[in-house]
């Protein structure tokens, strides 16, 4: 029970980060109205999800800054500290003026209140990852790392269910112009509920085990010498963090923008998405934990090269709610049992002295270069090609770099291992 109870403190705070900085992605087109005007819809969205992305462009530089401060004072502390930025970034986005109002100041403010959300996403991933991870019972990290990205389903659930809701209660005019705030005002209302549950949580025996605690020069010294385990890290990550933008944030605007499917379908699906996502995330981590890792990465990763382009051809060919629901849940077990099994599988390569801060690193270069812009690139390619199915070219690319990245360091870890026995 007490398990239970930690997992559920630690993982909250998670729920409340990616709930708002999901918010931005969901809300694109309504956030593309009210600080980037313009005559061509195209233009603003690109903007708007530049934008979206530029907090991903953060999530490095977090890693790196807060994931050493993470490793040196401790978890408890430093997952304090990234929800306190956080919450700043959200608080700034739901209450600035629209540029109607305050003109180029808008965009600007927006745009460090992203900053600021990136900066501080960037380690609170790879902090709860390794926090469950050292909390877990032996033979059942797999499972319990799972649970990071499960609290982010259940934040994405909450986004859509909040979406629905209003767009059935309020007007397509009242929800541009100040409906989509309500969920950021939400988000910032239940930041004390979630310190209070912060500050109780206890450090890890693991961390308080360790004779040493490495300082910044320390830390960045360790970055060196691992940046190949770094590297094979965010290639492995691509394949997961590609498919989560695009099931989730993307989503609402391929439904309504591409598709030319009604708001309230998008929205739906992307709630089953974010339930299916919950539910095969724990499978997966459970599963890699009796069969091991390798197995499930390659599976996955090569079926997903395989049925991206075509699943998402047999949706275009004849868009409709069902079909639309049958391809992202499709995707959404590709996600769920792939990351279920990749969070452990990256904390268990990561040097310990420095994990939260490799594991966040490799994390946040992954969704800044991959997944962090699926949205603007995957609006980019249908642009380019007249294609509504060219994301699938994005997400084919992105899973045969998990699948070559997962190949390559399982390679690495046999021939470490068979040298050492040889010795």
């Amino acid at each position: 029970m007490n398990k239970i109870r930690t997992v559920l403190r630690v993982t909250s705070g998670n729920f409340l980060e990616q709930f708002d900085f999901f918010l931005f992605g969901f809300y694109a087109t309504a956030i593309s109205h009210a600080f980037f005007p313009g005559e061509n819809e195209f233009a603003s969205l690109m903007l708007t999800f530049t934008v979206f992305g530029v907090g991903f462009l953060m999530r490095p530089l977090g890693a790196i800054v807060l994931g050493g401060y993470i490793d040196q004072v401790g978890r408890r502390r430093g997952l304090i500290v990234t929800l306190s930025i956080m919450a700043s970034g959200t608080i700034l986005i739901a209450f600035v003026p629209g540029y109607a109002t305050i003109g180029m100041a808008a965009p600007i403010l927006v745009l460090l209140g992203r900053i600021m959300q990136g900066f501080s996403a960037g380690a609170e991933m790879g902090g709860v990852s390794v926090y469950l991870s050292e909390i877990a019972t032996p033979g059942h990290r797999g499972f319990y790392t799972s649970w990071q990205s499960a609290s982010q389903q259940m934040s994405i659930v909450a986004a859509a269910a909040i979406g629905y809701l209003l767009n059935q209660t309020l007007d397509p005019a009242a929800m541009s112009a100040w409906g989509w705030r309500i969920p950021f005002v939400l988000g910032s209302a239940i930041v004390p509920f979630i310190f209070v549950l912060r500050r109780n949580l206890l450090e890890t025996e693991a961390f308080l085990a360790r004779q040493h605690h490495p300082d910044a020069h320390e830390v960045f010294a360790a970055l060196l010498i691992h940046w190949k385990t770094v590297g094979v890290g965010m290639l492995q990550v691509a394949m997961t963090t590609c498919t989560f933008y695009l099931i989730t944030v993307y989503t609402p605007t391929f439904g309504r923008s591409v598709l030319h499917l009604s708001t309230l379908d998008s929205l739906l699906v992307t709630f089953c998405v974010g339930i299916s996502n919950f539910l095969w995330l724990p499978v997966g981590g459970a599963l890699s934990d009796r069969i091991g890792r390798k197995p499930i990465l390659l599976t996955i990763s090569l079926m997903t090269m395989l049925t991206a382009y075509p699943t998402l051809s047999w949706l275009a060919a004849a868009p409709s709610f069902e079909r639309m629901l049958t391809v992202l849940l499709c995707f959404s077990f590709y996600f769920g049992v792939y990351n279920g099994a990749m969070m452990a599988a990256l904390t268990e390569i990561m040097p310990s002295h420095v994990r939260v801060m490799g594991f966040s690193l490799a994390f946040s270069l992954a969704t800044a270069i991959f997944g962090g812009f699926t949205p603007a690139i995957s609006t980019y390619l249908i642009n380019l090609t007249g294609d509504k199915a060219a994301p699938g070219y994005w997400l084919s690319f992105a899973a045969c770099c998990g699948f070559t990245a997962t190949w390559w360091m399982y390679r690495q870890r046999g021939a470490n291992r068979e040298v050492s026995h040889e010795s």
